[in-house]
């Protein structure tokens, strides 16, 4: 209860302190969260129609050892199959970008529990690439903030890799790039990097990656809803 009421209270001050924010209890900014809501999820011109439009390959979604909440061992192309996948790059301390980006995960989240079709065919993920500090307890309690409290949600899975060893062969199957924080200033610990996120099908191919600019709710399950369309054609 008290994930979901800091979830839906966080506004852009969590970009500049996130790591304050996810302690405080901001449930008072509720109408500041709605207006971001709204920004994020309007655009100049119509989105297309579900079906309406193709999303070629782009590429074999990779798999990799990886590590779920519990600090259990799996195969993420295990992970990946029988479902519509969004998965993204994070990392928990992230000052800027990826607070955005898991609020917009969340949104999405809450969104997809809407539409049953949508909730039960999809999953998403959350892969950190600082396996350092974001141990498997770690990641659970990022998850608790960010996790929808909706009884039909689709299942949002955060995961981490047991070290750099392990993570590296994915960041570069994902051409994830990252390095460290050089600079004087007030987040110097953490990395720069280029948010992506990617829409992976139920074959394991990607079919969309999302930077942060495009990573809106509406826009992703719309494109969700096409490749649904496409597997029905496909039967």
């Amino acid at each position: 209860m008290f994930g979901n009421a800091l979830r839906t209270g966080l506004t852009w001050a969590l970009i500049v302190f996130s790591t304050a924010a996810q302690a405080h209890d901001a449930s008072s900014h509720k109408s500041s969260m709605n207006a971001s809501k709204d920004a994020r999820t309007e655009f100049a011109f119509p989105l297309p129609i579900p079906g309406s439009y193709e999303l070629p390959s782009i590429m074999r979604a990779a798999g990799g050892l990886v590590l779920d909440e519990k600090g259990d061992s799996h195969d993420l192309d295990e992970i990946l199959r029988d479902r519509i996948t969004v998965l993204a790059f994070i990392y928990t301390r992230c000052g800027d970008v990826c607070p955005t980006a898991s609020l917009q995960l969340s949104l999405l989240q809450d969104l997809a529990a809407e539409t049953p079709e949508v909730a039960n065919r999809l999953r998403l993920l959350s892969m950190s690439f600082d396996p350092d500090y974001d141990t498997p307890p770690v990641m659970a309690q990022y998850a608790r903030i960010w996790r929808s409290q909706k009884r039909d949600a689709p299942e949002w899975q955060f995961l981490t890799a047991a070290n750099r060893v392990a993570l590296t062969p994915l960041l570069v199957a994902y051409n994830q790039s990252i390095g460290p924080k050089t600079d004087r200033g007030l987040f110097t610990t953490g990395y720069y990097h280029i948010f992506r996120a990617f829409l992976i099908d139920r074959a394991g191919q990607v079919r969309n990656i999302y930077s942060l600019d495009f990573l809106d709710p509406k826009l992703v399950v719309t494109d969700i809803e096409t490749l649904l369309l496409e597997d029905k054609l496909e039967r």
